[in-house]
């Protein structure tokens, strides 16, 4: 098969995965656009400071996109590239697509505080704690 026709079908798959998936997801959890954000209420040019979409577009495209570069040729090598070009059509869109998404969500929701400070809310301070010691490991 052409790299070519593997492009085509995953940028297909991605572009079918926001406009369906997506919406449905925002659905769920009742996304409203008229919602003023964190950054537009508390804007204090400092740590509340609007993001022009190309800039939040980035960010977000680099959350998604971070281990990418050593879980893919890991996943490859040890399954192969059909594998690994699965994981990541089908991981991106229904995995890491809704993990940040949601994170995001959760974030506006309280007034644009980091997820440990949310998970400090509600589960408590041991969960925040164990929450910063698996993310230190992850990036370790």
């Amino acid at each position: 098969m052409s790299g070519s026709v593997l492009l085509i079908g995953a940028f297909i798959f991605f572009v079918g995965g926001y406009l369906f998936y997506g919406r449905r997801i925002a659905g769920r959890m009742e996304v409203d656009d008229k919602n003023i954000t964190p950054a537009h209420r508390h804007r204090d040019n400092i740590d509340y400071v609007p993001a022009k979409v190309p800039v939040l577009a980035g960010h977000h495209f680099a959350s998604i996109a971070g281990a990418a570069p050593i879980i893919g040729p890991v996943t490859a090598a040890v399954f192969g590239w059909g594998a690994a070009f699965a994981w990541i059509i089908i991981g991106v869109v229904f995995l890491g697509g809704v993990h940040d998404f949601a994170s995001m969500v959760a974030s506006i929701r309280t007034d644009g505080k980091s997820i440990g400070e949310i998970i400090e809310r509600e589960v408590g301070k041991t969960g925040k704690t164990l929450f910063l010691i698996f993310t230190w490991l992850t990036l370790v």
